[in-house]
């Protein structure tokens, strides 16, 4: 900056444009390049859809404004109704229903037992912490079973850090469930002509499905701190995203590609116009309450 000053300079920046003067009074300037306007460019989805195909890369951006307030349940029109839908906790363990998650192991395989891994002190702290909080939402017991995989911590968007289950071995020996997951751009395109949209996403959603009775002793995992079992359906297990997406399936399936497109745990309504969306906004959030399917309020957006 004092360079500047001891010279006289005056930038204009609309002109891309720096002028100096010495102390004779006499001036010379640097100019930057003009460079034309860019249009704006706007593709249709038909369009886009055609760039992708031909290898073009397409990215996803959502602008949030982070000055706004967080928005407030009973401020929300048809939401406000439904507070046993949006629990800040999951009550327990789920009722039973149609969809149970199951282990078919191939013919012949050997049970797995692995030795639990190596731990820093700070993640034994962690691995104690979770344990309880497990056991205290009942969603793990103590187990005998002969099955056990190790543990291992992985480390989430905001640092923390969640217990994984290295079900890879168990996994190898399970019949694939062949249940389909359906293309993304096959729920895009039941979008066209659709304006108000709400999305929902379920509260931790594995943990609100449980597992078959008979197959729980296999997804013992052993640590440090004593050999336990899964009661509902817990990540790493190969067939996990498929039958969740059966389980929504069954729960909106008179509702699907008319009001509603599901995706695993994320359920999108969508209308014409608004008068329509608060029916069928009401529609899907009744058939969570009772299905006894809960929502994490902070992640939806009406």
């Amino acid at each position: 900056m004092d360079l500047l000053a001891r010279h006289f300079a005056n930038l204009l920046c609309a002109e891309k444009k720096l002028t100096f003067k010495d102390k004779e009074g006499a001036e010379f300037s640097f100019s930057g390049t003009k460079l034309p306007r860019r249009r704006k460019l706007i593709l249709s989805a038909l369009k886009a859809k055609k760039c992708l195909e031909k290898g073009a890369v397409g990215y996803l951006v959502s602008v949030v404004d982070l000055t706004k307030e967080a928005p407030r349940m009973e401020d929300i029109d048809v939401v406000r109704d439904y507070p046993d839908v949006f629990l800040e906790e999951l009550p327990g363990l789920p009722p039973d229903r149609a969809t149970e998650f199951v282990i078919d192991l191939i013919p012949g395989a050997a049970l797995v037992s692995k030795a639990p891994y190596r731990m820093a002190p700070t993640e034994l702290k962690e691995l104690k912490v979770q344990l309880q909080e497990l056991l205290d939402k009942g969603y793990i017991r103590p187990s005998i079973s002969p099955w056990g995989a190790p543990v291992l911590f992985v480390k989430k968007k905001d640092a923390s850090v969640r217990l994984c289950i290295d079900y890879r071995e168990l996994n190898k020996l399970t019949i694939k469930n062949r249940y389909p997951l359906p293309r993304i751009d096959d729920l895009f395109d039941q979008l066209q002509g659709a304006k108000v949209f709400s999305k929902i996403d379920l509260r931790s959603g594995y943990h609100q499905l449980k597992i078959k009775e008979g197959d729980i002793p296999k997804t013992a995992f052993r640590t440090r701190y004593g050999h336990y079992e899964f009661l509902v359906m817990s990540f790493g297990l190969t067939n996990a995203p498929a039958t969740f997406i059966e389980l929504m399936n069954r729960v909106f399936h008179d509702m699907l590609d008319t009001s509603v497109i599901v995706f695993i745990d994320d359920i999108l309504v969508y209308s014409k116009d608004k008068e329509t969306h608060v029916k069928n906004l009401n529609a899907a959030l009744q058939r969570l309450r009772k299905e006894k399917l809960y929502a994490k309020f902070f992640k939806c957006e009406f």
